[in-house]
């Protein structure tokens, strides 16, 4: 099968490690262009790049797939299929229409739930106990093309991002694989997603991060996994960010040896107890405890490291960043 396979980040390495693996030709991997990024800023390829080149697979880096010079490009290799993982630009109708297979996209959900660019994150933070892929077979809307195959897997109480997503990349290159294998035999047709039942992940933004103690415990614990490792929530302690990578039930040991502030009705953000399991803060119903933190300008690290070099009292309100 002549495969061009398109993807960025991350989560479409697995995919395109998987097709390589199976011996598919594969003609090109096209990729977003270099972007810069760590403190220097320098120009970094994106993690399929560097997968595609260890592979000694040919890379196209078009600034957008729509123009004709890389459409043309497209038509003269000829693919069998064009496979898509995260590529992070909309196919315009000219290459949808081009592979006789079509464009078999793999998403980091159960489609229809959660079409769009932040389909991990968002089951998380909405405290979803199950999520999943889907391979779905590229229309001209956003994710809205027939699902193909789907494959289910629980999302544990603990889990947080990155888990979830490294297994669901997985997973994805798992059932990319075999819906290729069936689209060849031409044993899978698919089926038309309910669009009544669509729900939205928008991409995380600046506010997504932002802790707000009023929330229930609950919430703010999804927050804070849905949100590690990144971008990682946060608040401020005094004129700082704070990122809180880690939160947890409070124990309950009698006689635990503690710092703690006698104060009957604790504000949302109120540090409420300092101990060896952390900080335990204030929520909207109850406390939580943070367990792994981040004060501006160092390192990430668990509370007792933290609380051996930052004196913190009970009493001390965290704040809105």
């Amino acid at each position: 099968m002549n495969v061009v396979f398109m993807g960025t980040p991350d989560f479409a390495v697995p995919s395109l490690r998987a097709l390589a693996g199976a011996g598919m030709d594969i003609k090109a991997v096209v990729t977003q262009p270099d972007r810069p990024g760590g403190r220097g800023k320098r120009l970094r390829p994106p993690p399929v790049k560097e997968a595609a080149l260890d592979l000694g697979l040919p890379v196209e880096q078009p600034g957008r797939v729509g123009d004709g010079s890389f459409v043309g490009l497209l038509r003269d290799l000829s693919p069998d299929v064009v496979a898509v993982a995260a590529f992070g630009q909309i196919l315009p109708g000219e290459i949808l229409d081009l592979p006789p297979l079509g464009c078999i996209n793999v998403h980091a959900s159960l489609l229809p739930r959660y079409r769009g660019a932040a389909p991990i994150q968002r089951a998380i933070m909405n405290g979803d106990s199950e999520t999943g892929v889907t391979t779905m077979k590229m229309d001209r809307g956003l994710d809205t093309g027939d699902v193909l195959l789907q494959a289910r897997t629980p999302i544990g109480p603990e889990e947080n991002f990155g888990d979830v997503h490294d297994r669901l990349a997985r997973m994805g290159a798992d059932l990319l694989l075999e819906t290729l294998g069936l689209l060849a035999a031409g044993g899978l047709t698919g089926f038309p997603q309910d669009h009544g039942k669509a729900t939205y992940a928008l991409a995380i933004g600046r506010e997504d991060e932002i802790i707000d103690w009023r929330k229930s415990a609950l919430a703010i614990k999804n927050q804070v996994r849905a949100l590690n490792p990144w971008p990682g929530a946060r608040t401020r302690l005094g004129d700082r960010v704070l990122k809180i990578w880690k939160v947890g039930e409070p124990a309950a040991v009698a006689g635990s040896r503690v710092h703690a502030r006698e104060n009957p009705g604790p504000v949302p953000g109120e540090i409420v107890r300092v101990s060896g399991e952390g900080l335990a803060v204030q929520c909207g119903d109850r406390p939580l405890v943070i367990r792994e933190l981040q004060l501006e300008g160092g390192k990430r690290m668990d509370a007792a490291e933290f609380l051996r070099g930052t004196r913190i009292t009970p009493g001390t309100v965290l704040d809105r960043a």
